[in-house]
């Protein structure tokens, strides 16, 4: 037979939706068949204690009823391990309403105030899906009433035993068909929610493999004396971070990296298209005509809407003779380490994309084993949330060799924690692919 697994935890998903498990099966009949057991041992220990105030009629009765709901709860404690035996699962409050009949003969007859308990396995029925569910505990509620014809045959039911059958089998057959009907919808609504979140979670897996097509494989197409690194490692399923590389028409590198403001499909939407955009610029040497070419992009669609997903951005080129062109959008993150040691950050006044209106690019010489290294700030949330992780996280960049090392140290940092923030970076060397000499 097979075994339960483990209930789930609660659990958020990579789409950052909270996602809270029902009971496996097995356990949901358990909880039920608790309930009327406490119930039923509950009401034969009061009568059994307190013969004053409520009738015992019957003690063998009473207290088989007490047993055959302790059986029945042993059965649903089973259920918890062979999840096979929950096919048998209706047995159990069908059983229930016997035990209910056992109890109220014993605790008075149709003077025992314990009958409602029978309202219980009836919901449990009702609740499943399926119209029969509604006669079928009809026909058990009878059963219940009746008992005393089956345990007592000589005393017949008195009319207004009679009366109670009829106006008890109506109440609860009413009740049960709400129940039914309210259970149905509710399973629709569960269907097509589930439905909804399955097409929504297929959009969200196709943008993020549309979103990864874009990142580039290698630096296999760019000049030989430029070496490039880069890693992408999105908080959700997609980011808003992006990065790219590509050879330029006059012989140089192109180098981007942006931060769109705030996480998921509508960020990594607006970071293909600034993306997208600057790319489209390569025949234009100066990167800086590129933020020109987005922000008028951008100011044709919603500003409500792109004011608030504002981008920061930075892009250069690098020329075949090691020239560095660069313009900086509110980024502030890119570091220009020193093949003779140490680095230093390129910095500028300008404003976001999407917030500022004008950029110009600054022009800097590289040596040869000079390297840019640009990131997202989910990066310096990998080194601390005071103000002090910016220099954490350049005395890191420093300590190693070469930006291969760089780029998979700070991606194993990355995937090896919870991350509230996207975590991007990309680097780049000129003329000296591996190493710090």
């Amino acid at each position: 037979m097979t075994k339960a697994p483990a209930r789930d935890r609660v659990r958020v998903s990579d789409n950052g939706s909270i996602v809270v498990p029902r009971l496996r099966a097995g356990w949901e009949p358990l909880a039920k068949q608790a309930l009327v057991t406490v119930l039923i041992t509950a009401a034969a220990a009061a009568s059994s204690a307190l013969p004053a105030w409520l009738l015992v009629s019957d003690v063998t009765s009473m207290w088989a009823g007490v047993l055959l709901a302790v059986l029945l709860l042993l059965v649903t404690a089973t259920m918890t391990r062979w999840t096979q035996l929950t096919r048998l699962e209706i047995v159990v409050p069908l059983a229930d309403f016997v035990a209910v009949g056992l109890l109220r003969f014993g605790t008075g007859q149709s003077r025992s105030v314990f009958l409602g308990i029978i309202v219980l396995p009836l919901i449990w029925i009702a609740a499943g899906r399926g119209r029969w569910r509604v006669g079928v505990p009809l026909i058990a509620t009878c059963v219940t009433l009746l008992m005393p014809l089956a345990l007592a045959p000589g005393n017949p039911l008195p009319v207004s035993e009679l009366v109670r059958l009829l106006v008890t089998v109506t109440v609860f057959g009413a009740a049960a068909a709400v129940v039914n009907e309210l259970s149905r919808r509710s399973l629709l609504q569960l269907t097509a929610s589930q439905r909804s979140h399955q097409l929504a979670e297929d959009e969200i897996t196709q943008g993020a493999l549309v979103q990864q097509s874009l990142q580039p494989l290698d630096g296999s197409a760019l000049p030989p004396a430029v070496h490039v690194a880069g890693a992408c490692v999105p908080a959700r399923t997609v980011g808003g971070d992006f990065y790219d590389w590509y050879p330029t028409p006059d012989g140089g590198t192109a180098l981007i990296l942006g931060d769109v403001m705030g996480k998921g499909v509508g960020a990594g939407m607006i970071a293909t298209a600034v993306r997208t955009v600057i790319r489209s610029n390569l025949h234009i040497p100066d990167p800086a005509a590129a933020f020109q070419s987005t922000s008028i992009g951008l100011s044709t669609g919603n500003m409500t809407m792109l004011s608030a997903q504002f981008t920061t951005c930075f892009h250069a080129r690098i020329s075949a003779n090691g020239t560095l062109r660069w313009v900086d959008a509110g980024h502030g993150l890119t570091l220009l380490r020193r093949h003779t040691g140490g680095s230093e950050f390129l910095r500028s006044k300008h404003l976001p994309l999407g917030v500022g209106a004008d950029w110009m690019s600054t022009e800097t010489e590289l040596l040869t084993g000079d390297s840019i290294v640009s990131v997202s700030d989910g990066v310096l949330d990998l080194f601390g949330d005071d103000p002090a992780s910016i220099d954490r996280y350049q005395a890191f960049i420093n300590d190693r060799d070469d930006i291969n090392t760089i780029v998979a140290d700070i991606a194993a940092l990355a995937t090896d924690g919870d991350r509230l923030d996207d975590v991007t970076i990309v680097a780049a060397t000129w003329g000296a692919p591996h190493a710090r000499g």
